[in-house]
């Protein structure tokens, strides 16, 4: 008997030509190490294995849907740290946006520094991820926890992860929509083998790096088996100082039309805002007088005559900077906002807000272990079990501006600025007119979480009682709990210590210091204040961190049998049927400050509590249909079905059908069509109701009869009866909650996947050659989503003005309150009336024997046709593809060079390049908006040497220091000046060294 090593699963498998023909158009690394085996090689034997995209048994990888394996050792060669990084790289993600290191200080579900994976662009939740075949539960913080967090997987351990790019809900359950990605550890390990990697950047000051240790142990007996791992994880604080494209954010208009700042000369900098000169504005003061009351009761804020700061525009202002040299007018203060001035000439940056996090840093550590009996009995049955511990520390810094309300009248006001009063109480006050508002650069925040995450699985597996046939039974329970903390201004802390007398030596005091002996009165208005300088004291009062905790549980049975049916004359027909039941409970419990309001211009939340169960009853057969009949060597039938039963939501069935037909032994044609059912999330049904209140500055009308406006939100603005200098100095108040109460429907999904291989014979020494294209197609209904209040307020306004003002779409989300023009976004879970995702994937594979060693390259491309979506029924479908952040196109290459102890690798990273013009109704060769993006090109090397027992890899990750692209603010969420999207690397050149030792 003569055998080889399947690289697509690491087992025996045969080595036929059509074997080949489909598995090395589903690895990288693999068909090096096996191809030129398959070809010389006869089998007469074969263990039978289990793809994933199926739960049967089979001898070939004649599967219908298409599948991807990236090995442990091309992961290696690629630099990548840990399977999060893998995961999420392109050419798993087919360059589709995932939530990643870089969204530490962005609201994401999951909470700070999760790491997730949507496949096909349909969001994590569509998503499924396995553990050796088995679920691996949710994870994380906050109340929006419904996926898994891929920083738990044990890296150490893990021998290769299975991508399958098709729909699977009938096989896998309704969370396979858009594929499904299984990790598979490494089985039969023997031996100690310790593994250390280190990823350095090469910029000057080296922050951002990483560094992985591992120990990882196996032995077996005639009867047992038991292998365990061991790992420390731990990545180094990116900041936005760090990085040219980051430390000066600008409004990157066309033509150098960025605003410069007068006291500089240089351009001006906005590095926490994506609205350029509409940004935050810290270090001023709000001062002046009220005028008269309008038909609605309100009063306008009217300016004080004085002196103006450079840059400014006549002599009466209502927001002031200080400045000592000024003797007249408003005494120690120039004029900085008001009248027709530009809100550039305002202070709108700080050197701190440099220390925010551009990629958060994490320690995390893993503990694996796995193992099994064999009983002798009950079928030859093994007991076996696995259990993974996983502890994450997670942290980010943020810069927060604190806008302090001082009443009128208060002794804390300066004689100079007594003159000034309006009404606009932000709730400090208790309902008393207000005196002076200061905008202070008060610093930076820390936010930071702790997850611990325990997964048990227990099972038993062995010979049914009809021949050939095997069952297996499993438990698992998983268990996440986080502590989550920020730091936040305490509004009922900062009441008291505004509320102040004079103590008997002319000192403050709090008013109610008798009561609350604790309180510390608020510092009096003075230049340093207004700068950030503040008491310690007083900070350390009304500063505090706020801390929720969030549990999620998972209880998942199940029970399979699979075996031979009967007999047609192609070959046997196999089946497998099972039963799982699955119940999972989400709790999460803000903090009681965060709960009750009392977190200062932040967000409220309540808890959110539910659970949920399920029970499915499924089955799949493959059928031969023909065999070495004319122009058919083969036509087999693969068909699934699940009858699925949730408490919340009901019952459905879905089912999936695919084909594989050969007619010529190097041709293979293969397709698969399938329904899903998926009930909303936990998290998707029950968050807790959510009101947050975000800054002014986001309001999409503040000046927008500036040039270059996109002329649909100029014309919308103008209708709502706003003034083209129009600045908003309402908070935007944002509703966000879950959708059970709200009559949330499940959604519903096909899937379709039709695929063509090609591997022709090529003339002896010309080596393997081998082709495949895929075409996807998925059509989701009734999709459970959030848009992001940013997204709905810059849909709904640069919007058609017909559609506008018939409030369709995104407007139907937006509310304006006429009196005083705040806003209003709902931004609760609801149901995407059609999300479409249709394209294509192409990947050739060719290895040739070349000189004293072995070439193979890889070339994986992903086509994306439509990305398109519609909130209602009556809404027109709008295609996103070739839009930013959404390429049509992504690509992976390499080439690498196998001989005697060394492997060199090259690889290219490629995203087409993306502009939103037509979207948004600019003309490029006019407008100043820069929303084009180029190309963009990452490089990477790396060589390797085994040795006696050691491997030896170093290389080089983004080799030319490629930045991001750059656009203009004001339309997209920027990291700087380059768009938010986890495509590009923020790192840049990154070299890494990973040495591994066996024993």
């Amino acid at each position: 008997m003569s055998t080889h090593k399947n690289f697509l699963l690491g087992s025996t498998v045969v080595g036929s030509a059509a074997a080949v023909s489909l598995a090395l158009l589903t690895s990288t690394a693999a068909f090096a190490q096996t191809a030129n085996q398959a070809s010389t090689q006869q089998a007469s034997d074969v263990d039978e294995v289990v793809v994933v995209g199926s739960r049967l048994r089979r001898d070939n990888f004649n599967a219908p849907s298409p599948t991807q394996v990236v090995t442990r050792e091309e992961a290696t060669l690629q630099g990548f740290a840990s399977t999060a990084e893998v995961l999420q790289s392109a050419a798993v993600t087919g360059g589709t946006a995932q939530i990643n290191n870089s969204y530490g200080n962005f609201v994401v579900n999951g909470g700070g520094g999760v790491n997730t994976i949507g496949l096909r662009g349909m969001g994590p939740t569509r998503t499924l991820v396995l553990l050796n075949g088995r679920r691996v539960s949710p994870a994380g913080s906050r109340g929006s926890v419904g996926s898994a967090d891929l920083n738990v997987l044990p890296t150490a351990m893990i021998e290769r992860v299975e991508v399958l790019r098709d729909g699977a809900s009938s096989i896998y359950g309704s969370d396979a929509i858009a594929g499904v990605v299984n990790i598979q550890t490494r089985k039969n390990f023997e031996g100690l083998t310790l593994e250390a990697q280190r990823n350095e950047t090469m910029e000057a000051n080296g922050n951002g790096g990483s560094t992985r240790l591992s120990l990882t142990a196996g032995a077996h007996g005639d009867r047992w088996r038991a292998a365990g791992s061991i790992e420390h994880y731990d990545r180094d604080e990116l900041t936005l100082r760090d990085r040219a494209f980051t430390r000066c954010q600008t409004d990157g208009f066309r033509n150098n039309r960025d605003f410069i700042d007068p006291l500089t000369g240089e351009s001006k900098c906005y590095p926490l805002t994506t609205t350029g000169s509409n940004g935050v504005t810290i270090n001023t003061i709000g001062a002046g007088v009220e005028g008269a009351r309008d038909a609605n009761g309100n009063r306008t804020f009217l300016g004080t005559t004085g002196v103006g700061a450079a840059g400014s525009v006549g002599t009466v202002f209502n927001r002031w900077r200080p400045n000592a040299g000024v003797n007249t007018g408003v005494i120690g203060f120039e004029g900085v906002g008001g009248g027709a001035n530009n809100l550039n000439v305002r202070d709108t940056t700080e050197d701190r807000k440099l220390n925010t996090s551009l990629i958060s840093p994490v320690e995390i550590t893993t503990i694996y272990g796995e193992g099994g009996y064999q009983l002798h009995a009950l079928g030859n049955a093994e007991l076996y079990g696995e259990v993974l511990f996983n502890n994450r520390k997670s942290s980010q810094t943020g810069y927060r501006q604190l806008s302090l309300d001082y009443a009128k009248g208060s002794p804390l006001i300066p004689g100079n600025l007594a003159f000034s009063t309006f009404s606009a109480d932000q709730g400090l006050n208790k309902g008393q007119d207000i005196g002076v508002r200061a905008f202070i650069g008060f610093g930076n925040d820390h936010s930071w979480q702790e997850q611990n995450f325990t997964r048990v699985v227990t099972g038993l597996k062995g010979d049914f009682f009809l021949p050939d046939w095997r069952y297996d039974v499993s438990a698992s329970y998983s268990r996440s709990r986080s502590e989550y903390t920020s730091e936040q201004f305490l509004t009922d802390r900062l009441i008291e210590t505004l509320d102040v007398v004079r103590d008997g030596s002319g000192r403050f005091q709090c008013r109610q210091l008798a009561t609350n002996p604790g309180c510390i009165a608020a510092p009096a208005l003075t230049s340093d204040v207004i700068g950030g300088k503040l008491p310690k004291d007083w900070v350390d009062y009304v500063f505090r961190p706020v801390t929720g905790v969030t549990e999620f549980n998972e209880t998942i049975v199940s029970a399979g049998i699979d075996g031979p049916l009967f007999s047609l004359p192609a070959g046997q027909v196999m089946g497998f049927f099972g039963l799982e039941y699955r119940r999972s409970e989400i709790d999460d419990t803000p903090g009681l400050d965060t709960q009750n309001g009392n977190t200062y211009n932040y967000s409220t939340s309540t808890i959110t509590r539910g659970s949920d169960s399920v029970w499915e009853a499924f089955g799949e057969i493959e059928a031969p249909l023909l065999r070495d009949a004319p122009f058919a060597k083969e036509l087999s039938l693969n068909a699934s079905f699940r009858y699925t039963d949730y408490d919340s939501y009901g019952d459905d069935t879905t089912y999936k059908i695919g084909l594989v037909y050969r007619p010529i032994d190097w041709v293979t044609v293969r397709g698969t069509y399938g329904t899903s059912y998926r009930a909303p999330a936990l998290f998707e049904q029950f968050v807790g109701a959510t009101s947050g209140f975000q800054s002014a500055a986001q309001d999409r009308c503040n000046n927008y009869g500036a040039p270059d406006v996109n002329p649909n939100r100029v014309a919308n603005c103008k209708s709502q009866g706003l003034a083209d200098d129009f600045t908003s100095v309402q908070s935007i108040r944002v509703i966000t909650a879950g959708g059970a109460d709200a009559g949330l429907a499940a959604e519903t999904s096909t899937n379709m996947t039709v695929g063509l291989v090609v591997q022709p014979p090529l003339p002896s020494g010309w080596g393997n050659l081998a082709f495949a294209v895929d075409y996807y197609e998925i059509e989701v209904k009734n999709g459970v989503d959030r848009t992001g209040y940013g997204n709905i307020l810059t849909r709904c306004y640069d919007s058609n003005p017909a559609d506008f003002a018939a409030r369709n779409g995104f407007c139907r989300l937006v509310e304006r309150d006429p009196s005083n023009s705040a806003l209003t976004v709902y931004d609760s879970y609801v149901n995407l009336a059609t999300d479409i995702v249709k394209g294509l994937d192409y990947t050739v594979r060719y290895r040739v024997n070349a000189g004293p060693g072995t070439a193979l390259f890889n070339l994986a491309v992903t086509q994306y046709t439509e990305i398109s979506n519609k909130l209602f029924d009556d809404d027109p479908l709008e295609d996103y593809v070739g839009m930013v952040n959404n390429p049509e196109f992504t690509g992976t290459a390499d080439v690498s060079y196998t001989w005697d102890k060394w492997r060199v690798r090259y690889g290219v990273e490629w995203i087409k390049g993306t502009d939103s013009y037509e979207y948004y109704g600019l003309n490029p060769a006019t407008t100043q908006y820069d929303l084009d993006v180029g190309d963009y090109w990452l490089h990477n090397a790396s060589v390797q040497y085994s040795g006696q027992g050691w491997t030896l890899t170093a290389g080089v990750r983004n080799i030319f220091n490629e930045d991001p692209p750059t656009i203009s603010a004001g339309v997209y969420n920027r990291v700087g000046n380059a768009p938010l999207y986890s495509g590009y690397d923020y790192l840049g050149r990154t070299a890494f060294l990973n040495v591994t030792k066996s024993f």
